[in-house]
C-alpha cells in the first residue's frame, strides 16, 4: 500500500470558484423584489433544477435530509454522482459542512477532488453528473432541504475511492 496522500485543502464556498460544479445557493450580494404588497422580498433564481432522460416530465421533489456531524480528519470513502439532474442541499439552520466534489468527468479522478467550507447559510445545486461526497455536516446534527429529480430511473452511481487514500485534515 502507498503511502497516505497529503490532506485535502478546505477552500472558502465562494460563487466562482464553485461555477464548475453548480450553483451556491446564497442571498449575498442580490437585489431583492420586494413581493406581496412590500411584506416580503423575493430572492430567485437562486439557481437551476436540471431534470434529463426520458421521464424527464416528472419533475423535481423536495425532501429533508438529515445529516450527523463528523469529526476531522476524515478519510473519504466513496464519491457519488446523479447523472439525470441536479441535485440541491440548502442547510435550514445556520452551521458549516463541507462540500466535496470532484467534477463531471466520466471517472472521478484523485487531482479533480475539491473540498468547500460552506457557512451560514450557504447552500449549493450540484450540476447533473458532477461526483461529489455525501453530506458532511461538521458542528451538530444538521437539516438540509434537497431538491432532486423524482424519476425511479437509475439516478445514482457510487464509486469507491478509498484507495486513493484521500482525507481531510482539520
Amino acid at each position: 500500500m502507498s503511502a497516505a496522500r497529503p490532506g485535502l485543502v478546505i477552500e472558502p464556498l465562494t460563487r466562482a470558484a464553485f461555477a464548475p460544479y453548480g450553483e451556491v445557493v446564497d442571498t449575498s450580494g442580490m437585489v431583492p423584489q420586494a413581493i406581496n404588497g412590500g411584506t416580503a422580498a423575493r430572492y430567485s433564481p437562486l439557481a437551476q433544477v436540471e431534470v434529463v432522460g426520458d421521464d424527464a416530465g416528472r419533475g423535481a421533489v423536495l425532501g429533508i435530509y438529515r445529516a450527523q456531524p463528523r469529526r476531522l480528519p476524515l478519510p473519504l470513502l466513496e464519491l457519488e454522482r446523479h447523472p439525470l439532474g441536479s441535485q440541491a442541499f440548502v442547510p435550514l439552520q445556520p452551521g458549516r459542512y463541507l462540500v466535496v466534489v470532484s467534477g463531471n468527468a466520466a471517472e472521478p479522478t484523485p487531482s479533480d477532488v475539491r473540498v468547500f467550507l460552506a457557512v451560514g447559510q450557504q447552500g449549493v445545486s450540484l450540476r447533473a453528473g458532477v461526483w461529489h461526497h455525501a453530506l458532511l455536516a461538521l458542528d451538530r446534527e444538521s437539516d438540509f432541504l434537497v431538491v432532486e429529480r423524482a424519476s425511479a430511473a437509475a439516478n445514482l452511481e457510487l464509486r469507491a475511492i478509498s484507495a486513493w487514500e484521500l482525507s481531510i485534515d482539520g
